[in-house]
């Protein structure tokens, strides 16, 4: 019997190869998204999984205010691990990370230096750490022991991959006794290898370095080993407790361990610090303790795509369902026979569940070919790392045999218990018979009502979102950011060095002005300073600093209000502040605070000038107060390049010519540049992926909407074919006709306007709340999107509606 089903299924399948291919298309869409998503989510979530006990691991972060301002941070001061494992009772491993930070370079030598050395430069995810590393991670050991590898200082383990990579003609167990420099002062020697982990984890390194060779270097002072008053984010800790142990007596005896160890601190409200125990499940999504290279995931963008693979996944369903429906008309007549020939309904009804089964199985077999090209097409939305292999990804196949049951049944039982409801009697006599119910007709309306609800709600999401992203990057941000350039300087011993490639890049033909200094003027990077105003010393804020020489204002073209520009000969001696700071300071006119003193590295240093407001950071966040110090210690060069015509053609050969006077300065060296306007775009760059996929999955809901509206104009049309042909033959035009056919469907999208309208309203609002400067909610995003719905429902009306006016009336009369 399930054999015939099948037979009978590929039959209807054949002989309805327009009808059978929109469902298909329709289905394969929210299936395929919905594959694609959950790879993501699967991917996302399973983050640090299979550390063993993960629930009793915690990374220690740490919240402190200073001067009113709050500040989170992953890292910790150096020596709290050292305490933590003497004097915390109910911890069972201790694992500090201390990230080599910089730009690591990898020098591969014999230990008498007989052969030529080799180089790798910009090497990553190096660490100081101890065997507790390795007994928090499951790591397969290929050569060594995880008791004696890190012992001893000067000693380092390799992962295999990285093993390989500096030695590749040996064999693991001759690579043990190697030796590596790093930043040619560095020499230690390999003492063990261990595999690559495979699976998705926020542990990222790739080379260990023994934890004591720090306090066996000049890294003791760079890692701040013994200072309790200050911290890094390349210190990080994590810890894991016995079983037993409860985390908040944890954080109770940290509390005292910050108490005897660090005076300065919680003295008052406004100066306070304090320790935290981060859950490891919380360490990938927490946006607040961001480490060093840390990727951070964004659960509320998961479950927004969740939400959007939902609605593809149902309207999809909708769509078969309309479909099915109006070409019920079709198979009335086979139903009836079958009926008439002893099929009971339930027979019927299985009948046409392995119908949708099997359409089911098919569009979800073009999905799962089309999941590469779709993770190649979003690759930019997809985590670095994810791939798709289903042989290795069992998961998968589960997952695609849950969705087909599930897709099957919400898409086919409903149409099932129709086609198998009806009445033999009446399906032979007239197909008029099954069309025309009130139940079945609001049933129909209320899905094409659902699905333009969730298509309008994407429009205007969708518009909104776009319009935020167009507002923060071509707002007036207070500087100019066109025709600039930045790159770094390393570190560097000799002084000259930099005021030799300066005066280079500024004799270059192609370059207008350049100048040294720290951060740009928004930047991703934050930098706060201790400044206070004598004369209100009470007066406390969160200070943002930049510094440069007095060609930086220049560049930038930043905007003086009052006063002049630093001067070349006092760069070091002048402060230029922001209104925004003047006001903070008291001054309700700029040219007031000019010549008043600011307190900075123990002396007092004089204001010469207030520049205009500029936003420092991203659109989300106010214009802080900020000072500007001339100073030329920064290792960052700023170079505005002159506009041509060409645009950026014209900047290759000034910029080929900056990167000459880079590599005769610093021959070793890499020249990284970046334009300042890519930068400031980059601040937007999870806004900027949303919008690009709001726009995808608008177009998606779109067009399955008006597929599922094209079925419910198929229904309507053949359920009043003979009113179409009485009409056409009492003289009725084709476009009153279309007209008449029409109104109720646009009353659905009007109606679906309505209800997504204020649904869309409502999350927009919200979401804009995150940003400090933001658009306004304009009236023409909704009516555009009315408008725009009505047109392509209209255009979808059009279609089959002019076909059946045109139609000859004497042939459905006959019919009829």
């Amino acid at each position: 019997m399930i054999r015939n089903y099948f037979k009978i299924a590929f039959r209807h399948i054949l002989n309805n190869k327009g009808f059978s291919a929109i469902n298909i298309l329709g289905l394969s869409i929210g299936i395929c998204s919905a594959m694609v998503i959950f790879m993501i989510v699967y991917y996302e979530l399973s983050y640090d999984r299979f550390i063993p006990d993960d629930e009793n691991v915690y990374r220690v972060v740490l919240d402190a205010k200073f001067n009113g301002s709050e500040g989170h941070s992953a890292g910790v001061p150096a020596p709290l691990g050292a305490a933590i494992a003497q004097e915390v009772t109910g911890v069972d491993k201790v694992i500090p990370l201390f990230q080599f930070h910089g730009d690591v370079t990898a020098t591969i030598t014999d230990k008498d230096n007989s052969a030529k050395p080799t180089i790798f430069k910009n090497q990553d995810n190096v660490i100081f750490t101890n065997a507790d590393y390795f007994s928090l991670l499951p790591y397969q050991w290929l050569v060594g022991s995880v008791t004696s590898a890190l012992k001893d200082p000067f000693a380092v383990v390799l992962t295999e991959n990285k093993a390989k990579k500096y030695f590749p003609e040996l064999a693991l167990n001759e690579i043990v006794g190697k030796h590596i420099t790093y930043n040619d002062d560095l020499l230690v020697t390999v003492s063990g290898i261990v595999k690559d982990l495979e699976e998705q984890t926020t542990f990222k390194a790739l080379e260990f370095i023994s934890l004591p060779t720090i306090s066996e270097t000049s890294l003791q002072q760079n890692f701040m080993m013994t200072v309790w008053d200050d911290w890094m984010t390349y210190s990080q800790l994590y810890i894991k407790l016995l079983p037993e142990t409860n985390p908040v007596k944890t954080e109770a005896q940290l509390k005292a361990l910050l108490s005897k160890y660090n005076t300065k601190v919680n003295r008052d409200e406004s100066n306070t610090m304090s320790f935290y125990l981060q859950p490891l499940s919380d360490v990938h999504f927490n946006h607040m303790y961001p480490g060093v290279g840390q990727r951070i995931a964004n659960k509320s963008t998961l479950y927004g795509l969740l939400a959007i693979s939902g609605f593809l996944l149902l309207l999809g369903c909708i769509n078969f369902i309309n479909l099915t429906t109006a070409k019920a008309s079709q198979r009335a007549k086979e139903i009836g026979i079958r009926k008439t020939m002893g099929s009971s309904k339930n027979q019927l009804v299985f009948q046409f569940l392995g119908e949708t089964f099997l359409i089911t199985t098919i569009a979800s077999i073009i999905a799962f070919a089309f999941i590469p090209v779709l993770l190649n097409i979003f690759s930019e939305f997809t985590p670095p790392g994810l791939y798709f292999n289903p042989f290795h990804q069992y998961y998968l196949f589960v997952f695609i045999l849950v969705l087909i049951v599930l897709v099957s049944f919400l898409s086919g039982l409903y149409p099932a218990m129709i086609l198998s409801g009806y009445k033999p009697v009446a399906v032979l006599k007239s197909n008029s018979a099954i069309v025309g119910k009130s139940r079945d007709i609001w049933v129909r309306r209320s899905l094409i009502v659902s699905q333009f609800v969730i298509a309008q709600f994407f429009i205007i999401v969708t518009i909104m979102v776009s319009k935020q992203i167009n507002y923060s990057l071509n707002a007036d941000l207070g500087f100019n950011k066109d025709a600039i350039i930045t790159f770094n300087t390393p570190r560097d011993t000799i002084a000259s060095h930099k005021q030799q490639l300066l005066n280079s890049i500024k004799a270059i033909p192609g370059v207008e002005l350049a100048a040294t200094g720290f951060l740009s003027p928004a930047d991703k990077g934050v930098a706060f300073t201790n400044i206070t105003y004598p004369a209100k010393p009470d007066i406390k804020g969160n200070i943002q600093i930049r510094w440069g020489d007095y060609n930086y204002i220049n560049v930038y073209k930043l905007k003086l209000l009052a006063g002049r520009n630093i001067t070349s000969t006092d760069n070091n001696k002048e402060f230029i502040i922001n209104n925004t700071y003047a006001k903070l300071l008291g001054f309700n006119k700029p040219e007031e605070a000019i010549g008043q003193e600011l307190y900075f590295n123990d002396q007092n240093m004089p204001i010469v000038g207030v520049m205009q407001d500029f936003h420092d950071q991203s659109m989300k966040a106010s214009i802080s107060p900020l000072v500007f110090f001339g100073g030329d210690q920064g290792s960052t060069f700023h170079i505005r390049l002159k506009s041509g015509k060409a645009g950026a053609i014209s900047w290759q050969r000034p910029i080929g010519d900056i990167q000459k006077a880079f590599k005769e300065t610093y021959p070793k060296e890499e020249f990284d540049y970046a334009f300042f306007d890519e930068k400031i775009a980059s601040m937007y760059e999870t806004e900027i992926r949303t919008a690009s996929l709001l726009k995808w999955s608008t177009g998606l809901t779109i067009f399955i909407s008006c597929l599922g509206l094209l079925g419910l104009v198929i229904f309507t049309i053949n359920s009043r074919i003979r009113e179409i042909g009485i009409r056409k033959i009492l003289g009725a035009s084709v476009t009153q006709i279309v007209a008449t056919l029409s109104t109720d469907f646009m009353r659905l999208v009007i109606i679906a306007f309505f209800i997504a309208a204020p649904l869309a309203w409502w999350v927009s609002y919200n979401w804009l709340q995150d940003y400090a400067y933001r658009t306004p909610m304009s009236w023409w995003v909704f009516a555009l999107s009315g408008f725009a719905m009505l047109l392509l429902a209209l255009i979808t009306l059009s279609v089959q509606s002019i076909k059946a006016a045109i139609a000859n009336p004497v042939k459905s009369l006959r019919t009829e």
